[in-house]
């Protein structure tokens, strides 16, 4: 077994959304990849898990500025 990207870190689901996406007859892959998150994590989590990704890549980008 292979050790996974820390949950919440985002690293899971542009994964997830790029092996999706590789199949090629999906229209949004990330979009496909939320759902299935959603349905595994449940709604709240999943909003938790985002603002969480949001407010890091901010704090990068604040961080390359300087």
């Amino acid at each position: 077994m292979t050790k996974q990207e820390k949950l919440g870190s985002g690293q899971r689901f542009k994964k997830l959304a790029n092996k999706i996406a590789r199949k090629g007859n999906v229209e949004n892959p990330a979009a496909v990849a939320a759902s299935i998150g959603r349905k595994k994590y449940g709604d709240d989590k999943m909003a938790k898990m985002s603002t969480a990704g949001k407010k890091r890549h901010e704090r990068e980008r604040q961080n390359e500025r300087y």
